[in-house]
């Protein structure tokens, strides 16, 4: 192997530098990009590029700004006194090829660090573009970058070479990155390593990769595919390549009916099984955000109705889950697991993408998504979004000038429920809390485990049930849960206590429970929602109900059964108390003790309440398990990439043991997120305030009078309060003010080819109807025919009605009950 080459000599062989330009303080002083050729349509989209990976409008003298960029340069620094350009590497300890590498084992590490060559090499060209960092036009320095590229594009990435190790860093992280450096450096460059660049990233990513839509050319991978192809031509003056990338986004924006991408009721699928809008999602909505900026008023610019189709998903599929600035882990995949990343941080670069996407949009949506947004950063208080130093430098400067502008107005947080059910996902949110629910099915995986990450998630599809209150509770998933929290007690979810093995189901298996009843129905504000739960490699087997209502949520499980030996739990909640919370928990009117390592159990209780998080009610009596611990872990535990260093977590745990093999066990219990000890006291003493229609493996329904509602998941044929069914489905009845009625019907095991059901009350008339209803008789009572609904996929079919002995209208509405007052208060 020939000897390193010396980093001087490395310089000098591709040329010296000129003087350094004097700029100014601002962002708009970073260096101007020039050239020798009158500016034509590749130069105006090319110094466009430019402004929206840099940034524009904030001061380089001013905090955060100022920090961020002398980190940048102070890396960029050291970076550069560090570089030795070698057979194998740029930097000694980056190598991307060993002299005999056994490419089987550690191919996917050297393709790692190629690709992290290359994003390191584009860091140092923004430190030369941006001002304030020490080497803004220090042309001694660019040449130095430049030099570093071409021994990259000659010695790994180039068209000799094949691919090894992670598809993803040869034709998305590589490329992006060198692309990018491409742009900041471009008077540098010279046309004979712009010539070498864009043939390696023509024999990477040839035009075969984006000519159908499959594998790995779908969602988000598609977008950043179309992203490098499209810069490629930009860099390479191809008026073809940035033509075949503006059409091949195409496939992104239509709605799909299965696979990867956006649904018409707002889910987003990647890796064909996993809910994905918190991680692939937002990385897809940062791309097509980026090239819609990038393309807009230039002759490549998308108008077509799928552009228009990808805007609506702001609202559809982005919004819902988003709660005063934190993006629910429920639709994060694996990456909850990595170290450094929680709910917050996570939304925070997806606000900055939506603010990005307005820019391309109509002004009404741009004004509803700026108030939207400003909405959810006012109101986050745990970790504010213009705090984040971990942000990108050009989305902090979005979000930054978002806030200082005072003529966007915050807009509150909506009420209302959506269920997502073609990604077995739920969200409810109410005046004061939000909660999200996460399943499986056989269409919708247990967890997502690869690359090492996320090897104890196996049981975030068992009915896991996040909820956060307005000024409380936000906390709960972003304080190092997920290294320290005990995985077979994650809050709602029923799980057998069978030790699982890391990353059980094996890596990117998906693994997939064979069950079909899955999802609800609902009215857009109260829901009924299933689960045939299955466990991960478990005989146990579960059918579990939660009836979404104005204050609560109503949680029944039946049918609980299993035989693998050991106990199985449903955990009615797992709070983070933090490293040093304590607070009182008390059961049926006493206070517990708050030392760490207590637990008892408890027989019989009516309720019992957490200070400061919720009450919860027995409504039939129950034995409830509890203990206080402090648990340590480390972010290692659960992601091979992540920190060693252990951090402890103290939690408060109610659950219910069903025994060793249960047989057709049971549960009931109400939460009430944010409700005070009187409250649930009270809630507890009333009897009349719901009912339990039933509570077996055949039916699971529930009545709440003051809210006119009736709600049964029927798991097989049969009948409960006053509503009866032929066949599995999930129906929900509203009484209104105005004397009409609605009946909301789902088939969420997408099975059923005739459905009838029956609603015992007499009523006058049918005011509306959907397609799928093939009959409708009226009088002393309803009774509804639906043909096939195996089409609809579990999507909720509305019937609007008149009865004809209409009773008092509900008290309730939107309203917050008076009898619940917040626990914290």
């Amino acid at each position: 192997m020939p000897a390193p080459w010396a980093r001087r000599g490395f310089v000098k062989a591709w040329g010296g530098g000129a003087a350094a330009l004097c700029l100014g303080a601002t962002a708009s002083a970073a260096i101007p990009h020039s050239t020798a050729h009158a500016a034509d349509e590749f130069d105006v989209l090319r110094a466009k590029w430019r402004q929206l990976i840099l940034g524009s409008g904030f001061s380089a003298t001013t905090e955060p700004f100022r920090s961020k960029l002398g980190r940048l340069g102070k890396d960029a620094t050291a970076w550069r006194a560090t570089m030795e350009p070698a057979d194998g590497s740029l930097w000694p300890a980056m190598v991307w090829l060993d002299p005999e590498p056994d490419l089987d084992a550690e191919s996917y590490a050297f393709s790692d660090q190629m690709r992290k060559t290359c994003q390191r090499l584009c860091s140092m060209a923004e430190a030369y573009a941006q001002p304030g960092t020490g080497l803004t036009g220090d042309d001694a320095y660019a040449e130095e970058i430049v030099a570093g590229i071409r021994h990259v594009v000659d010695e790994v990435y180039n068209p000799g070479r094949s691919r090894y190790g992670n598809w993803w860093n040869w034709q998305i992280g590589g490329p992006q990155a060198l692309l990018d450096a491409a742009v900041l450096l471009y008077d540098h460059l010279g046309p004979e390593l712009i010539s070498s660049l864009t043939a390696a990233v023509d024999h990477f990513v040839p035009e075969s990769a984006v000519a159908e839509y499959t594998g790995t050319s779908t969602g988000a991978n598609r977008v950043d595919l179309c992203r490098v192809i499209m810069l490629r031509g930009i860099v390479g003056r191809s008026a073809a390549k940035i033509t075949l990338a503006r059409d091949a986004l195409a496939p992104v924006f239509p709605y799909v009916t299965r696979g990867d991408g956006f649904y018409a009721d707002g889910s987003f699928i990647q890796h064909s099984a996993i809910p994905y809008i918190g991680g692939y999602g937002a990385v897809l909505f940062d791309g097509v955000g980026l090239l819609f900026a990038l393309l807009k008023g230039s002759s490549y610019e998308r108008t077509d109705p799928g552009s228009r189709l990808f805007l609506d998903t702001v609202d559809n599929a982005v919004a819902p889950f988003v709660y005063n600035g934190l993006l629910m882990d429920g639709v994060s995949g694996r990456g909850i697991s990595r170290d450094g990343a929680d709910d917050h941080t996570r939304a925070h670069a997806l606000l900055a993408s939506i603010l990005l996407i307005g820019q391309g949009a109509g002004i009404e949506e741009r004004t509803r998504w700026q108030a939207m947004v400003k909405g959810w950063i006012e109101r986050d208080t745990y970790k504010p979004a213009t705090t984040n130093t971990g942000l990108s430098l050009v989305r902090l400067a979005r979000l930054r000038s978002l806030m200082d502008d005072r003529a966007v107005v915050a807009s509150e947080e909506p009420v209302g429920h959506r269920l997502f059910h073609n990604m077995d996902r739920v969200v409810h949110r109410r005046h004061t809390w939000a909660a999200c629910l996460s399943m499986a099915s056989e269409r919708i995986a247990h967890y997502e485990f690869g690359n090492g990450e996320n090897g104890r998630g196996f049981h975030t599809g068992a009915g896991w049930l996040s909820w956060w209150g307005d000024d409380f509770g936000n906390d709960q998933y972003s304080d190092a849960f997920w290294p320290t929290v005990n995985p077979y007690r994650l809050p709602g979810i029923t799980a057998s206590t069978r030790k699982l093995s890391y990353g059980e189901g094996g890596n990117w298996g998906n693994p997939k429970p064979d069950a079909a009843w899955v999802g609800g129905t609902t009215d857009g504000e109260y829901a009924a929602v299933g689960q045939h739960l299955k466990g991960l490699s478990s005989t146990m087997a579960a059918n579990k109900s939660w009836f979404f209502l104005d204050d609560a949520v109503v949680c029944l499980g039946a049918g609980i059964t299993a035989a693998d030996g050991v106990p199985v739990e449903t955990t009615v909640d797992n709070r983070n108390l933090g490293a040093s919370g304590n607070p009182v928990l008390t059961v049926d009117g006493r206070v517990q003790p708050s030392y760490q390592g207590w637990t008892d159990s408890f027989q019989d209780i009516r309720w019992a309440h957490v200070e400061g998080h919720a009450g919860y009610v027995f409504p039939r009596g129950a034995t409830v398990n509890a203990v206080r611990e402090a648990r340590t872990g480390a972010w290692q535990d659960i992601n091979t990439g992540g920190s060693p260093d252990p951090v402890t977590r103290r939690y408060l745990t109610l659950w219910h043991d069903h025994g060793t093999d249960p047989a057709d066990a049971t549960y009931v219990y109400v939460l009430l997120p944010g409700a005070g000890p009187g409250a649930t006291s009270r809630r507890a003493g009333s009897n009349g305030w719901f009912r339990i229609l039933s509570n077996s493996a055949g039916q699971q329904g529930i009545a709440v009078p003051r809210l006119g509602l009736t709600a049964v998941n029927f798991w097989a044929r049969g009948e409960a309060g006053e509503l009866s069914a032929n066949a599995p489905c999930s129906v929900l009845v509203r009484e209104h003010r105005d004397g009409t009625a609605t009946v909301c019907v789902s088939d969420p095991a997408r099975e059923t080819t005739g459905l009838r059901v029956t609603w015992h009350r007499p009523v006058r008339s049918v005011l509306t109807r959907p397609s799928t209803l093939t009959s409708a008789t009226t009088g002393r009572t309803l009774t509804l025919g639906f043909g096939d609904l195996t089409g609809q996929a579990g999507e909720p079919q509305k019937i609007t009605v008149k009865p004809a002995d209409w009773r008092s209208a509900p008290a309730v509405g939107n309203a917050r009950p008076s009898g619940i007052e917040k626990s914290h208060a």
